[in-house]
This record gives C-alpha cells, structure tokens and sequence, in this order.
C-alpha cells in the first residue's frame, strides 16, 4: 500500500511550556503502570513504555492528545501521525490500526483520549451563530491538527478535574462543552460541523461498518445493507468513502486480512485454515490478498512478526 499520510507543521512556539509539562506531570501521577484507565466518566488515558508492533481497535468519537510520545493511526490507505503538538479528532465510531512510535521505560508514552457526543455537538453548535458552517468540511472519519494553546488550557484544566471529584461532578461537562467550543473555532471546526449537519448519514454509515465488521466473514450484501440504512446503493457507496476512506468491499477485506493475521499468530492456524475462517473459499486468492495488504506472504510474514516479539 502507499498510504497517504496526514501531517502538519509543528505548532511548537504556539503551546504554554507549563501546560505542557504540567499535563505529563499530572498523567504520569495518575497512571504510573503501562496500560488504560478511565480517571473520569468519558476520559481516558494511556500509558506504555515501549513501542509496539500495530494493534487493531475501535476509535469512538472522540479527541485524542498526546502528552509524551508520539503514535500512528491509519484508517484504510490514510496514515495520520500525531504528537504532543497535534491532536487527532475522530467524528465516527471506526475500526482503526494504532501504533505507538515512541516510548521508553524514562520517557513512557502518554495518552489521552476525550469522549465526545453528538449531541453535545449539536448543542454547542445551536448556542452560537458564529459556529454555523462557514464552508464545506471534509466527512473524513478522522484527521490530525495542530494542538492550540485555548484548547491545551481547556485539556489541562480537565485533567486538574481528576484531582477533585467533588469540583469534577460540577465541572467537567462545562469543560468538555469549551473544548468542544474550541474544536469547532478551530481548523477541524468545519469538519466537525458538517459531521453535525449530515449526523442522520454519518450515524448510518457508523451502523454500517458495525453491520459489516460482526459479520465480516460472510459474503457481502452491499444492497441490503445500504438498504437496512435507508439509503440509495449510489449514497451509500459515496458516504461510505467518504468517511472511512473505503469502499465496502475493501474495508471488508481488512477487516478479513488482519483477523487472519491474528489467528496465524495467537492461534497458530495455517493460512489456509485462517483465510478460511474469514470467508475465504480460495486459498490462493487469500494468499495473493494477503501478500499485498502486508508486503509479504503469511507464512513469511508470521516468521518475522514471531521473531520480533521473542527479541
């Protein structure tokens, strides 16, 4: 695959130095073994102290930042990377690939990921004409921007929250509200807005890829499902795209590919046992798909991700 890849300028010069190391300082007191937890309702956070080979999982919608470290997300071909200076916004409930880039056992990788609502959305949107949609944003399911210093203040003055339940139970949905206030004022507020406008299609292709991802292994019926969402083939397809970067068929074969690739590595099965238990009646077609999402053939594939583990 060549992947496009979703990057932007260092806003480094733009971003309070204290803010900064007040956040890894507070994430690090709170979490100080490597795995997730969820200090507040909707708040979550990450910690690990080492990088990792890619691992699959379902992005909601939700602000994702970074305090330490920096990872990859990659949704179909799109690649986005992001760091303490960036933060990647998911507006769909997607299947997504993550990989932490950097980490170490003195420097451990922070994360932090804010839950948020479409209708909390909606009802930031409805407060206020200056966040009406200005022109017409992207419906791409996620994307990276450059971290401000309003929205780092907002982030920073949540994570305080965790501190004190009792100021937390009256005051974190207003802080949530603001950093929702400045997503939309800032460079992702167009997409998130017209996100808002098309919510009625945004939710279906959201139950679409549900649909399509509980039952990956069987054959695709592109028109029942486009028709159980109350949508025309053509809409479907083009909304579809649009969102998750795929066309249903493809975004079904990933899904097929890398659960074959766990079943090979966890479960020991062969490829041919593997490609079968994912809806592949062809081992050569399974093996020919295969080499050409990975770069290599399972076998061969398997070998060096088995290597890699055991070093």
């Amino acid at each position: 695959m060549d992947p496009s890849t979703a990057t932007h300028s260092s806003p480094q010069a733009k971003l309070d130095p204290l803010h900064r190391a007040e956040l890894v300082e507070r994430l690090q007191r709170i979490h100080q073994s490597n795995g997730i937890i969820q200090p507040l309702e909707g708040v979550f956070v990450a910690r690990t102290t080492k990088a990792m080979d890619p691992v699959y999982s379902v992005v909601q919608p939700s602000l994702c930042i970074i305090a330490q470290g920096s990872k990859e997300v990659r949704l179909g071909d799109r690649l986005c990377h992001y760091d303490p200076y960036h933060y990647l916004l998911a507006c769909v409930e997607l299947p997504v690939e993550l990989k932490v880039l950097e980490a170490s056992e003195e420097t451990p990788y922070l994360g932090m990921r804010i839950n948020i609502s479409p209708a909390m959305i909606g009802s930031v949107i409805s407060e206020g004409e200056q966040l009406e949609a200005s022109r017409p944003g992207s419906q791409q399911g996620i994307d990276v921007s450059p971290l401000d210093s309003t929205l780092l203040d907002a982030i920073v003055r949540l994570v305080r929250l965790i501190d004190s339940p009792a100021d937390a139970r009256i005051l974190q949905q207003s802080t949530v509200r603001e950093i929702v206030y400045r997503l939309l004022m800032g460079e992702q507020g167009d997409r998130l807005r017209r996100m808002n406008l098309l919510n009625g299609q945004a939710s279906r292709i959201a139950k679409a890829v549900k649909q399509i991802s509980k039952r990956f292994s069987e054959p695709l019926q592109v028109e029942e499902i486009a028709r159980s969402n109350e949508m025309s083939l053509s809409t479907f397809h083009q909304h579809f795209k649009s969102v998750t970067t795929m066309s249903p068929i493809q975004f079904q074969k990933q899904l097929r590919l890398r659960e074959a690739r766990r079943l090979m590595l966890d479960e020991h099965l062969d490829a041919a046992t593997a490609g079968y238990k994912v809806g592949y009646d062809d081992a050569s077609h399974f093996n020919r798909d295969y080499k050409r999402f990975f770069a290599a053939p399972p076998k061969r594939h398997i070998e060096s991700l088995r290597k890699t583990v055991s070093l």
